[in-house]
Formats: structure tokens, sequence, C-alpha cells
């Protein structure tokens, strides 16, 4: 049964595109390379075969284009789950609401969402420069919990996210967090090509990820408490800023999302990368190229 919006909902700009990301569903492609510096879109989108659209507006730019047979984008969604819950949203919208009508779709057209973006490892055998992807993601941001839908969850996730709960509950940390997970059918496709974990997705970049100005944090033994944590196998890889959102409105709107992370920095070592711009080159070359891999073979 289609569902209708209001424009106070559903905003439409005079071009008929939606209101942030200013764009329409003709002009995304069905896989959305995600990263956060509006300036990376242009190195994700210097590898596709060529371009046929570049669109600005605030922090959202886009490219979209061909990488071999398929049409993809890049699009730029600034820092913070705040942001991945504009993005996403706009996204799924274009895809499967008529702006015009302000109808949904007949046809549900499925996105995948890779993230490329670049983090700190909590884990000490991490090495600086390498890849991580997240099998999970922890939030901190609370975004999720705003939304309906928690509840059909796979009942691992949910297993997985209470024993974490419960582990920080005795450590003396009651702040409110749920778990998300990758697609399973990505995470099949990538599961023996990169080492993968638990991300912890904050809210913020200083207190809530232990760093220090002129003002404390709540908890400042946080990255201790999540490098120590293990059930099952699973354990905390690696600290940012988007991943959370990006699964939970992923799995809650339909869509399938897979995040990689350059590791720039190892906050257990206190190390840097001396080239992180080439490291995310790097990041971007590989993973371009399997997403692609993957694609053909699921056609």
């Amino acid at each position: 049964m289609s569902q209708s919006w209001n424009p106070a909902n559903l905003i439409v700009n005079d071009q008929g595109r939606i209101y942030h990301l200013d764009l329409n569903g003709e002009e995304i492609g069905d896989i959305v390379f995600l990263v956060g510096d509006p300036e990376r879109v242009a190195v994700v989108s210097k590898h596709f075969d060529h371009i046929d659209l570049k669109r600005s507006k605030r922090e959202f730019t886009t490219h979209t284009g061909r990488l071999g047979k398929l049409k993809v984008s890049a699009l730029s969604t600034g820092i913070s789950t705040s942001n991945i819950d504009i993005a996403l949203n706009e996204l799924d919208a274009i895809a499967n609401i008529d702006l015009k009508e302000r109808k949904t779709r007949k046809e549900f057209r499925k996105l995948t969402f890779i993230r490329l973006g670049t983090s700190g490892s909590i884990d000490p055998n991490t090495a600086v420069d390498s890849i991580v992807a997240s099998q999970y993601a922890l939030g901190f941001d609370g975004l999720l919990l705003m939304y309906q839908g928690l509840e059909q969850r796979d009942p691992t996730t949910v297993e997985l996210e209470k024993k974490i709960q419960k582990y920080f509950h005795l450590r003396g940390i009651s702040y409110p967090t749920y778990l998300a997970s990758a697609d399973r059918e990505l995470l099949k496709f990538f599961k023996n090509r990169y080492p993968m974990g638990i991300t912890a997705t904050m809210h913020g970049f200083y207190a809530p990820q232990c760093r220090e100005l002129r003002l404390s944090a709540k908890y400042p033994n946080l990255i201790d408490i999540l490098t120590n944590f293990e059930f099952q196998g699973n354990r905390f890889s690696n600290i940012e800023m988007e991943s959370s959102a990006i699964y939970g409105l992923s799995e809650l709107l339909g869509h399938r999302a897979l995040s990689f992370n350059c590791i720039i920095a190892n906050r257990a070592r206190g190390e840097f990368s001396e080239a992180p711009y080439l490291a995310v080159e790097n990041m971007i070359k590989k993973v371009l190229s399997e997403v692609e891999e993957w694609a053909l073979e699921a056609q």
C-alpha cells in the first residue's frame, strides 16, 4: 500500500530534488561509497571510468558515474551520526519515494552503502595504515534509540549487545548504547579478506574518545575497557563516528552496508600514520576493485 508525505516531512526544492543532498533518484547509483570529507569524494571518483554528475550542497558532495558496468556514487556525509541520519534517510527517500507525487514507489530499490573512512585502532596489534572492516558497530550516539524497529534485529546481535552492556555496567559505565551489524551478504564475501571487529561509534571527537584538552573526560579509561572486552571471539577493533548509524539505518530501511576504515592512528600504542593520505588512497583503490567484483558476482 502506497504511503504519502506532506511537504513539511519530505522537503523537496524547486528543482524537484531532496532538500539537503540536492539529488533525485536518477542521480545516484545502487552502490554508494560514503566518505566523511567532501574533498575525499574526488579521491574516490577519480577511479571511476567516467563521471556523469558532480553536485555539492553544504557538506554533501556527490559524484555519480560508472565503475566498469556499474552505476555508482561517491557521497560525503560530513562528520558524525547526525549527518548520517540525514544522508541515509534522504538517499533512501530518493530511491524509494516519488518526490513529485510524494508517494512510495511500487518497486523497492535496495541500495548498498560502502563506507570508506579513517579511524583510530584501539587494538595494539592492529598496524597503522592497515584496513579494518566492521562486523558490528556499537553506537554511543543514541540515534537508533529514537527509531522503532530495533527489536527486529538478529538474535545474535541482540545477545552480543546485552553482553557488552553488562560488561560496561560492571565497570561503572551506564551510558546507553545500541549494537548494529553489517550486511550478512557483504560480510560473507569480505570476511576472509580483512580483519573484522566491533567498531565503537562515538558522538564526539574529544571526551567521548578519551581526548582531553581543557575539559576532562567522564570515562577516561573507556578505551582500556573497550580493548579488554571479548565474547565468543568478538573484540573491539577501532573507534570512529559514523558506522553504527550507517548499519542501523541500513538495516531498518532494508539496505546493505559495510564499513571499511583505514587505521591512521593506533591509540593503544600512541602511533600516527606517517603517510595517511597514501594509506587512504590505497584503501580506496583496493575496496573499489573488490566491491566491483562482489557486485558482478551478485548479479
